[in-house]
């Protein structure tokens, strides 16, 4: 089979960059070779940010500000869709796979019944003249899913064999694990809970809007955990919940922190950070000690996050903790690079979920918006038991 260039474009909860990463897969025997080509970080323009955060649950939105959003998105997804194909691939790729930007996941009695993500893949499809895959959580929860986390499918293919079971953290806005044994062993993946969302914006009203997230952790590093505070956040029943399950901002909202600090005496604002960095810390090691991990492999924004880390490295004890990017997998590319892998699973008639991880049978996923030339794809060809990782 012959190679084929992906680009993978993502936003996560934080909004705070489209990030888009170029890779070129091929397979050999029963692994499939992902090179990556390259990853960047595309700012979104202010005005659509701010337009975007403001639409967030909370929020009453109209449904002429959704329409609108969904183009901006679209624009701001196509101009890092082209910027990928110019710097990271030489102007030649075959396929980008646009995860986009969610804005609402809704969630009912612990089941997932639908998420919405915005970002017009035809305004892509028509900047970059290439075929375009997108909406990869609906055919999921479709199929009785929670639609997340999607990771699990990389960490499966990527992760499975090295002895013992590992779970592969993914902190953004919210925090998910998977947890992964053996080959052929069933997969786990859901969300534990927040990671950054709550951190940041707390770091958004603490600084009057100047700071987008607590830069370095250093409000947090400053600060010292109040029991009384984590005691409350931590009765959240979200984290009693049984798996799978999957969570957001519909939950974690603007509000949230304030309303667990009602009635306290008053905590400092380093005291909160330090505080909200070891909620995290606690969901998440309490998550994978549960599941008897041996090593968290951790990826996403949170890693940039010193108190974070040092907090999720005191809780998890003996569980050891390294990077997506010591195995291959910058911390801050590998979801950009887990939608390009799904990205390529569809376009080949391949499941983008495994068994058990999201509460559905195996799906292919996504839909097709066609590029310039005809649509012709491949004949289905069988699943990759593997994936190796061969930076460029």
């Amino acid at each position: 089979m012959s190679s084929m260039v992906v680009i993978g474009l993502m936003s996560g909860t934080s909004i705070d960059a489209i990030d888009a990463a170029a890779g070129r897969f091929s397979v050999a025997g029963d692994c499939l070779v992902l090179e990556t080509l390259g990853f960047l970080e595309v700012p979104w323009p202010e005005g659509t940010r701010r337009r975007l955060l403001d639409a967030l649950p909370p929020a009453p939105v109209a449904m002429a500000e959704v329409c609108a959003l969904d183009v901006l998105a679209g624009e701001a997804f196509a101009g890092a869709a082209a910027v990928a194909l110019r710097e990271l691939c030489g102007g030649v790729a075959d396929l980008v796979a646009s995860h986009g930007q969610t804005v609402f996941h809704w969630v009912e009695g612990g089941r997932a019944r639908g998420s919405l993500q915005i970002g017009q893949p035809a305004i892509i499809a028509e900047a970059v003249g290439l075929p375009v895959i997108s909406q990869f959580r609906a055919r999921d929860i479709a199929a009785g899913g929670q639609g997340a986390p999607l990771a699990s499918t990389l960490d499966a293919l990527w992760l499975a064999g090295d002895g013992g079971a590992r779970a592969a953290l993914n902190l953004g806005g919210i925090a998910n694990i998977t947890v992964v044994g053996e080959p052929g062993a069933p997969v786990l993946a859901y969300d534990t809970g927040p990671a950054s969302c709550l951190l940041d914006l707390e770091a958004g009203r603490l600084s009057n809007g100047r700071l987008a997230c607590d830069v370095d952790g250093r409000m947090a590093l400053a600060g010292t955990v109040r029991g009384d505070l984590l005691e409350r956040l931590l009765a959240e029943p979200y984290y009693a919940a049984p798996a799978p399950k999957s969570t957001g901002r519909e939950l974690f909202d603007r509000h949230y922190t304030s309303r667990h600090l009602a009635g306290l005496p008053g905590v400092s604002d380093v005291d909160l950070m330090a505080t909200l960095a070891e909620l995290t810390a606690r969901t998440v090691a309490a998550a994978c000690r549960a599941h008897g991990v041996v090593e968290v492999v951790a990826s996403g924004g949170g890693t940039r996050n010193p108190a974070l880390m040092a907090a999720l490295g005191r809780a998890l004890g003996g569980i050891s903790l390294t990077t997506s990017g010591a195995r291959g997998l910058p911390e801050d590319a590998k979801e950009a690079y887990l939608f390009a892998l799904l990205g390529w699973l569809s376009w080949h008639g391949l499941a983008g979920t495994v068994a058990g991880a999201t509460g559905a049978p195996p799906r292919v996923l996504g839909q097709i918006t066609p590029g310039m030339g005809a649509l012709r794809l491949p004949e289905p060809c069988g699943r990759p038991l593997r994936l190796l990782i061969n930076p460029a």
